[in-house]
């Protein structure tokens, strides 16, 4: 047991006493929630980036209130640097509450707000010493929880998207051009419905997936320009009673210089490499929207949905095309990270895509339910704010280790069965298709049936019925040609 479990300290709050650990910072409204709603708080703890993200707008906020003599300079100076102890990560262990607790996210505002007033009045007089900053009156002033909370799910995900999602991204999609320009001249049998169908090469089925990763990116980016609108100024209802005139004005300033000279230093920006998008935080053009609805949200999920979509075929085409190696389609070969079976040995799996392809149902999962939650505010509030920044940081940090991943452990080291894929090519009947402007449609087709019925390759079907010669079968039916009917240059 911790000297902090020997050791209560009793507070008091409206509701009567309540005995806290002696050195925790929290106070009587965080036990209390704490106590109250112990809902799988050893896995589902508000999650961090949304703490850090508060610290840093009462960062702000403070600065603006003592510019406007709303609290005094010793008081504001006290919660800035008490602010950045918690946005950089050094009181973490100040935050237990459960995401499961009220709608709003009051408890877990008011836990942000005792731990920096308890650590700025540390700062100020000592321990023991008199209290001279109050979690209400001054870290909490000209905010209610109704705007400072939608605002702080606002920012971390932006955050989060712009600094972790994007860039892997990024990385996967480069990962993959690289692949479609090392087999940009391997042709093979493009396949639909599962069935064969005609040539194309391994670079223009992977392009394919590139496309579709640069227009989940677009997709994200024109998301990111919704969830930088704040709901701060709003206050309680949408009004902005008990804030100021041009409060949200330099709230979003604030925030957006803020962003920009910590965004090496904190643990949003974690280990993740890649360019960083500047964000650009503006004040919600209607405050009643913003505290009631959550739109930008709810859009940018659907991006990260589409974008799982995207994912998940990929994973499981890599799977499909690398399945074997001796009695499946073998045209892909995955790396071999590691054994694959506790009973067959040699075998190797594609976990990677196992893995990719389950991250991705997870992701349409949490779309589902942020889907739910954003429809069921009530009249001036919606009252599921932590289901939903709980899911959009969960997708956040899925998308963004899962794509990394990926790309560095299947993508990076992917090869192709040349052999193999050549002998596919020779033995599909779906050349047929080249044929068919000369000899027409049904002709061509009684050649491909003749051919899979006495187990001919196409030529060879088409000299023994005497359709036409070999040089001329070969002048006509030539895969790469097939495969670029207007050129090289026209398709990767």
């Amino acid at each position: 047991m911790s000297d902090c479990d020997r050791q209560p300290r009793v507070v008091e709050d409206s509701f009567g006493k309540i005995e806290l650990p002696a050195d925790c910072h929290y106070g009587a409204q965080t036990e209390r929630s704490r106590r109250n709603f112990p809902i799988c708080m050893d896995t589902d703890r508000m999650p961090l980036p949304v703490i850090y993200a508060l610290a840093m707008l009462k960062e702000v906020a403070a600065g603006i209130n003592a510019k406007y003599k709303r609290i005094d300079e010793l008081q504001a100076e006290a919660i800035i640097t008490a602010c950045r102890d918690v946005y950089l990560g050094k009181l973490d262990k100040e935050f237990p509450l459960s995401t499961w607790q009220t709608g709003s996210g009051t408890q877990t505002n008011m836990n942000v707000n005792e731990v920096i007033s308890h650590k700025a009045n540390e700062i100020l007089c000592g321990k023991g010493n008199q209290q001279r900053v109050h979690p209400n009156d001054h870290v909490n002033c000209g905010q209610s929880t109704n705007d400072i909370f939608p605002t702080a799910m606002h920012v971390c995900v932006a955050l989060e998207t712009a600094w972790k999602v994007l860039p892997s991204l990024e990385k996967l999609t480069e990962a993959l051009l690289d692949k479609v320009v090392e087999f940009k001249n391997i042709i093979k049998i493009g396949r639909t419905h599962l069935q064969d169908a005609v040539p194309m090469t391994v670079g223009q089925e992977l392009s394919a997936f590139t496309s579709q990763l640069n227009q989940s990116i677009s997709f994200i980016k024109r998301q990111l320009s919704s969830v930088c609108e704040l709901a701060i100024g709003g206050t309680a209802v949408g009004t902005g009673l008990n804030s100021f005139e041009g409060f949200d004005q330099e709230m979003s300033a604030g925030i957006t210089r803020l962003v920009k000279k910590a965004s090496h230093s904190y643990s949003f920006r974690g280990d993740q490499t890649g360019s960083l998008i500047d964000l650009n935080f503006v004040p919600a053009e209607n405050k009643f929207a913003a505290l009631s609805g959550h739109d930008g949200l709810l859009q940018l999920s659907s991006a990260f949905n589409a974008t799982a979509t995207v994912l998940f075929k990929l994973a499981n085409d890599f799977a499909l095309l690398s399945s074997g190696p001796s009695c499946g389609l073998g045209e892909l070969l995955l790396p071999p990270n590691e054994p694959g079976s506790s009973i067959m040995p040699g075998k190797v799996n594609p976990t990677q895509c196992e893995a990719l392809s389950m991250v991705a149902v997870q992701v349409m999962g949490n779309h589902f339910t942020v889907t739910l939650a954003a429809s069921h505010g009530q009249l001036q509030l919606n009252v599921y704010k932590p289901i939903i920044i709980a899911n959009m940081l969960h997708s956040c940090r899925l998308i963004s280790d899962a794509v990394r991943c990926f790309a560095d452990n299947c993508v990076s080291g992917l090869q192709v069965n040349s052999a193999q894929i050549g002998r596919y090519v020779r033995q599909s009947l779906m050349l047929v298709t080249a044929l068919s402007p000369h000899i027409g449609y049904d002709q061509a087709a009684c050649l491909a049936k003749y051919a899979q019925e006495h187990g001919l390759t196409l030529r060879d079907a088409a000299i023994q019925l005497q359709m036409m010669n070999p040089e001329e079968f070969d002048r006509l039916v030539q895969p790469k040609v097939m495969a670029f009917p207007f050129g090289d240059s026209s398709v990767v």
